[in-house]
């Protein structure tokens, strides 16, 4: 054990030419110190001073500062209001240029403009999910209306045993939309069994909303609308039953990010129109690719990354499924697809990861264009949607010189002409070959499309009767003026 001597150091101080020795515990303060030392100088306590060896360096007042002797002693100097004025504004004018140079190396600057736009965005998402809270509610109580209503009148369309949403409902509005969506989520499980943090699932479907355009047809609109029937897919036809989780969650994403950040032009604008999404995926599905590189670009921000608790092998599953389906909805590839599944349909097993794959990219195709399965009052809105968008589009490519389908063209197509050959030879060949594997879409599915081909064709026979009447009546004159 070391001796009590030595908890003590001893220092000597010059005061006035005098010696004075100083005492203190190595367990003091820096600030006992000082003021022990202003007490040997005959000095107030709040004196600043200054410590000096015997060559002029200054020295630390602290217990660590170095031993002296008699002859060698510190001199302390008290400093004056101007000398710490002016070593205040030294060391004012030092931070301040540490402040400069450190703003500039790290942007604090930019940051803090990122921070306080971060800070707004975060306010309006903490002030739309506080509605969305009021918006869910509502909606259940309308959707237990509703059931109730359709119970009462024995409609076939809803399903007894766990009344589920069906595909016949109008599209509601924005906030309504979030909180379905969001529904859909937690009545599949997905939430519960791939431990989703309800939070970022609230955020990713908000930043999914920010991330589509507002375009005539391909909008969020759409987007809840194949996703909404897609919902309506895995009830009706108990997929559940016959697919993983994964599969499901798959299903469900694919259909919620497949038309994201879609400009309004298609695929054959992009490629005649050498745009940069055509030359960056070589002319391949550009729009396809781009609509998936802005949902794992989503993805890829941890408050949107409902896939975060998914190990690597887990996430690598997941975002090839869910590139091949968005992939599947380029129209180009519907041929392709659809005789691919007709080879397998007759003999479909669900141990075959090929045929379940090409299963679930017709399921896609099919949520994607099923505008026409809905009551005509909901289907036909969108197909004047649909027009607009086309007509947009025919108008530029006419102004840059560039091809025009006949069925974008507006001073060729018509409402009737351009629905009756999708139905006849794209809607329904597709849904009643499903309907071979899950034969209950029948009634809800394949009828409502035969009924809107015979709806458009007595239409177009109208159409047809009205322009020979106009014909006739501009021959008419015609021959009547030249006999005069």
């Amino acid at each position: 054990m070391g001796s009590a001597s030595s908890a003590y150091r001893v220092i000597y101080l010059d005061v006035d030419g005098r010696i004075q020795k100083v005492v203190f515990s190595r367990f003091c303060s820096p600030c006992d110190i000082k003021e022990l030392l202003c007490t040997a100088l005959g000095v107030p306590r709040n004196t600043s001073l200054s410590l000096l060896d015997s060559s002029g360096a200054i020295v630390s007042i602290d217990p660590t500062m170095p031993h002296n002797t008699e002859r060698s002693p510190y001199r302390v100097v008290p400093m004056t209001s101007g000398q710490l004025a002016d070593k205040e504004e030294l060391f004012q004018n030092v931070l301040t240029q540490v402040a400069e140079q450190f703003s500039r190396a790290f942007k604090i600057n930019e940051l803090k403009t990122e921070v306080t736009n971060r800070l707004a965005m975060l306010e309006k998402r903490v002030e739309l999910e506080g509605m969305k809270v009021v918006e869910i509610e509502k909606c259940r109580n309308d959707i237990k209306k509703l059931r109730e209503e359709m119970a009462s009148r024995n409609n076939s369309n809803f399903l007894e045993d766990n009344k589920k949403l069906t595909p016949r409902r109008d599209v509601p509005s924005y906030p309504k939309m979030l909180s379905c969506l969001e529904h859909m989520y937690h009545d599949l499980g997905l939430v519960k069994d791939f431990n989703i943090n309800p939070i970022t699932l609230k955020r990713w479907l908000l930043c999914i909303h920010d991330n589509y355009k507002n375009n005539p047809f391909h909008n969020f609109r759409h987007c809840f609308c194949v996703t909404q029937m897609m919902y309506s897919m895995i009830c009706i036809c108990n997929l559940q039953e016959k697919f993983t989780q994964v599969d499901i969650l798959i299903l469900m994403t694919a259909a919620v990010c497949h038309d994201l950040d879609h400009p309004g032009f298609n695929n054959t604008y992009q490629i005649n129109a050498r745009t940069e999404l055509a030359v960056r995926y070589n002319d391949i599905s550009p729009l396809e690719n781009h609509h998936c590189a802005v949902a794992f670009q989503i993805f890829s921000q941890p408050d949107c990354n409902i896939f975060s608790n998914f190990d690597p092998e887990a996430f690598k599953q997941i975002r090839q499924g869910t590139i091949t389906l968005i992939l599947a909805t380029d129209m180009a590839r519907h041929g392709e697809i659809l005789d691919s599944f007709k080879q397998k349909v007759d003999n479909f097993d669900y141990a075959d990861e090929e045929h379940v794959t090409c299963l679930k990219m017709v399921l896609i195709k099919c949520c994607d264009i099923s505008n026409e399965v809905r009551p005509m009052e909901v289907a036909e809105p969108w197909v004047d949607c649909l027009l607009e968008e086309y007509f947009m589009q025919s108008d530029r490519e006419k102004a840059e010189g560039l091809p025009v389908a006949p069925f974008m063209d507006r001073e060729k197509v018509t409402k009737p002409t351009a629905q009756i050959g999708f139905i006849k030879f794209v809607l329904i060949p597709m849904f009643e070959t499903v309907m071979k594997l899950f034969p209950q879409i029948e009634e809800a599915m394949v009828q409502p499309l035969r009924e809107s081909r015979d709806r458009y064709e007595e239409l177009k026979q109208i159409d047809d009767a009205m322009n020979e009447v106009q014909k006739k009546k501009s021959e008419n004159l015609t021959m009547g003026g030249k006999k005069k």
